[in-house]
């Protein structure tokens, strides 16, 4: 069909005379009249060799653009930057996690707006590139599809499925002796075994369902593994749906609203899934000026049944669900059980409830459980607050059978000190590890600590020993962590005021988290507290610290929909 571009952004570089000198730069790559005169749909990957995660979204991105051309447009194809936590945990490199996701959306943001493109297909594949590029799409409010680039096949180490997770847990498991250096090596060598992003319920995963849940994916579009071909089916399918909303100017933000993003919290407590959500989550919600913070999303997870048995927290992977018929079948789940609001739209251009109305829910599987017989009736991951957290903190309890700790806080001013005490034995059943002043701000860049809960859980100190944080957790972690502790350390939270040998109190059941000191002491503490003085001077781990919020508000860097005065779509 023919578009009229005279309401769309592309008619600034494409229509009229004016545009001749830009016309001409398109003519030079290869672009004919009938090329330019449809619209321009953006296709953005987070392709890169540095990871599995991404090695795949190149090719899907050429069958996307095959979508978009038998509907109609003209793809235009760019690729922006991811980090991948994988590799950069466990050191400084960590820093640069959390900080890559507002880089990805601010990177989209500039091209589409560069070279006013009308639409946009978005492909991603590691843990912060999901939240990434859900977030420009609805800042830009184009109509917009985003894509999962899907998940790794998993590992089989002596006859059981293993994932990334469980070569961290081997470190700690060496540290102690209970596996030779023999087997960790066999163990890294099979642990992935193809492209993709980590099996479990981790954050990559975790994100690509409630990519489906907020409506802003197809249906079924994010359980595929990486290396099927039938994901390039979706990507084309993907390619056509976006032109399908450009036809019938169906924009973001007509999708993601308070409604789909309950429904996305939904998706997460009920999936065990990772407590990273509680940061993308919010700011996504920021990029439309909708209020919706960890205390929501914490909320969401009391009254949602916990119902699938998914690492790190229950048995299965990432193609165990995909094989049980994928999302849909977890999101069926819980509209048979009344948990999600179905008449919230979705990228089809139909609601959720009809896009899974002849869904069949398998009664012959075990990875996916009904609601009216959950693994557990509340969600899996809890929120936490008391005068050692008044803005919040949150901790993954799916799979965990101890709901509460009570013990003597050791306390470190980073991740590095902690993981080397845990790895020289310097942590003892009953200690609670306190890692401080790796807020957003503080860090800067609120790492994960996957390294220092996955050798905890792997010296067998899961749950005899806690761990909290100003920082995050992987997606990967399970055991007693504690993250999101707010307000950070640098900003003079409470937990920059402990000290060695505190009584700390948890009570996951009561959503408390205490230090037993006194008012009058947490005062005088306070009076003494000095700012850490931070290397970070310059770049761009510096300009983040200038404008990171904080954690409870999803670590966003501008004021989003709530300030805006015109939207991208409208220029």
């Amino acid at each position: 069909m023919k578009f009229d571009k005279s309401k769309l952004p592309s008619r600034h570089v494409s229509v009229g005379v004016k545009s001749a000198p830009h016309r001409s730069m398109y003519y030079a790559m290869g672009l004919k009249k009938e090329d330019i005169e449809k619209p321009f749909v953006g296709v953005a990957t987070t392709w890169n060799e540095a990871a599995p995660c991404n090695i795949t979204l190149s090719r899907q991105a050429q069958s996307a653009k095959k979508g978009v051309k038998l509907a109609g447009g003209t793809p235009r194809e760019f690729t922006t930057i991811t980090v991948t936590d994988g590799i950069a945990m466990g050191h400084a490199g960590m820093k640069a996690s959390l900080v890559s996701r507002e880089v990805i959306a601010d990177s989209v943001e500039l091209t589409m707006r560069g070279h006013c493109y009308d639409a946009l297909v978005g492909l991603a594949g590691c843990d912060k590139s999901l939240p990434g590029l859900m977030m420009v799409m609805i800042r830009l409010n184009v109509p917009s599809v985003f894509i999962y680039g899907g998940s790794i096949l998993p590992g089989n180490f002596k006859g059981k499925d293993v994932t990334i997770v469980d070569v961290f847990e081997g470190v700690g498991k060496y540290s102690t002796g209970s596996m030779s250096k023999k087997d960790l090596d066999e163990l890294e060598t099979l642990a992935c075994p193809s492209a993709g992003s980590c099996g479990g319920q981790f954050t990559a995963n975790t994100m690509a369902c409630v990519s489906e849940a907020i409506g802003l994916a197809l249906p079924g579009s994010a359980g595929t593994p990486a290396v099927y071909e039938e994901r390039d089916k979706f990507a084309i399918s993907s390619g056509e749906a976006v032109m399908n909303l450009l036809k019938n100017n169906i924009r973001p933000r007509d999708i993601v609203t308070k409604k789909s993003l309950e429904n996305a919290a939904v998706i997460v407590a009920a999936s065990g899934g990772s407590t990273n959500a509680a940061l993308h989550l919010p700011a996504i919600a920021n990029e439309a000026g909708i209020d919706f913070t960890l205390e929501d999303v914490t909320n969401i997870s009391k009254k949602t049944p916990y119902i699938a048995d998914l690492k790190p927290g229950g048995k299965f992977v990432a193609k165990d669900l995909y094989e049980i018929g994928g999302v849909p079948i977890l999101i069926k789940s819980l509209l048979d059980g009344g948990f999600l609001h179905g008449d919230c739209l979705t990228v089809t251009g139909k609601t959720l409830a009809e896009n899974h109305k002849n869904i069949k829910f398998p009664t012959n599987q075990k990875v996916i459980y009904p609601t009216s017989k959950p693994l557990s009736p509340t969600g899996g991951f809890a929120g936490l607050k008391g005068n050692l957290a008044p803005d919040g903190a949150i901790v993954k309890i799916a799979g965990m059978k101890r709901k509460n700790f009570e013990g003597k806080a050791k306390c470190f001013d980073n991740e590095v000190e902690a993981l080397n005490a845990v790895l020289d034995k310097k942590i003892k059943t009953g200690d609670v590890v306190v890692i401080r002043y790796e807020g957003p701000r503080g860090s800067p860049g609120m790492p994960e600590m996957l390294s220092t809960t996955g050798a905890i859980y792997g010296q067998g100190l899961g749950e005899e020993v806690a761990l909290i944080t100003d920082g995050r957790f992987s997606g990967g972690t399970h055991g007693f962590s504690i993250g999101h502790v707010g307000p950070e350390a640098a900003v003079g939270g409470p937990i920059g005021l402990l000290k060695d040998g505190d009584t700390i109190i948890i009570d996951i059941e009561k959503g408390i988290l205490n230090v037993d000191i006194s008012e009058d002491e947490m005062k005088f503490r306070k009076e003494k507290w000095k700012p850490k003085v931070t290397e970070y001077t310059s770049g761009t781990l510096w300009k983040y610290s200038q404008s990171v919020g904080p954690a409870f508000k999803g670590a966003v860097t501008h004021p989003g929909g709530f300030k805006e005065k015109k939207c991208y779509a409208d220029i």
